[in-house]
């Protein structure tokens, strides 16, 4: 596959991927609203890659042709892989030059509080910051199929300019999201933490017509944040939250500890 370099010099190059598919509803509006600010690709997933956090593959080959999906003037192309093989495939083989801005999402549905940790949508943003490029992840409180983006669009342009304008600090990843209101609704934008929540699982049993066992996974999202300044304060009272998140995992606070420093050195290693 020859590799494509940008359309315009003088607007940024934007890298549009979703894990939702590449012909959800969500990632379509996304286009459309890049396409506004600069020269759009797009690699995002063949079929839906919800929860696949960052996963990448390794045991079989990977896939990727240029698709049409609709008359606009980006380049797209379907991927066999997870969000985050989209977002390696993309930066190292596909553009000839790293771009200037990654794009996630739309989302269908949350990514706020613990939802990163299983998300794909905003495991190819963290991707994108590791490969040195500035991501953001968009996600609507809106699970459905037939979910209304329009009066979010304002908002991701204005985020994106700012984001282009003002950079986004190198490492960092933006975790936007925004709750499922009318634009007349939304209070604001809130720069927020993310909440301390967990997931409840449970597990539907079911038998098989020939006997075997099977599990549905479901479960209760359990809150033990009461922060105002946390992203699930911030959309249940009205506001759009934006969280900066990294993929450095360290406990900075252990470290910082002595007491725990001199446990650890002494029991364990």
């Amino acid at each position: 596959m020859s590799k494509i370099g940008p359309l315009d010099k003088k607007r940024p190059l934007i890298l549009v991927t979703n894990d939702d598919g590449i012909t959800a509803p969500g990632i379509r509006s996304l286009i459309k609203v890049m396409n506004e600010i600069g020269d759009v690709v797009v690699i995002a997933p063949d079929s839906p890659q919800s929860a696949m956090g960052h996963a990448i593959t390794i045991n079989s080959t990977l896939h990727c042709q240029k698709v049409n999906i609709d008359s606009g003037p980006q380049k797209e192309y379907s991927c066999s892989g997870t969000p985050a093989d989209c977002i390696k495939l993309g930066i190292n083989e596909i553009l000839k030059k790293k771009p200037d801005l990654c794009v996630s999402g739309v989302n269908h549905g949350s990514n706020a509080s613990i939802n990163v940790i299983y998300s794909g949508t905003m495991s190819a943003a963290i991707e994108a910051s590791i490969e040195g490029v500035p991501a953001i992840g968009f996600s609507l409180l809106d699970y459905s199929w037939k979910a209304n983006f329009n009066h979010i669009k304002n908002y991701i342009k204005e985020i994106t300019l700012k984001s282009l304008k003002n950079g986004i600090p190198n490492g960092t990843a933006l975790n936007v999201n925004f709750p499922k209101l009318n634009e007349k609704e939304i209070k604001g934008i809130k720069v927020c933490n993310q909440a301390k929540a967990h997931w409840v699982e449970k597990f539907d049993k079911r038998t098989n017509p020939q006997g075997r066992e099977y599990y549905w996974l479901t479960g209760e999202f359990i809150n033990n944040d009461n922060s105002k300044e946390s992203d699930e304060w911030a959309l249940k009272n009205g506001y759009i939250s934006i969280v900066p998140i990294t993929y450095d995992l360290t406990n900075y606070s252990v470290l910082k500890n002595k007491g725990i420093n001199s446990l650890i050195n002494e029991y364990i290693f």
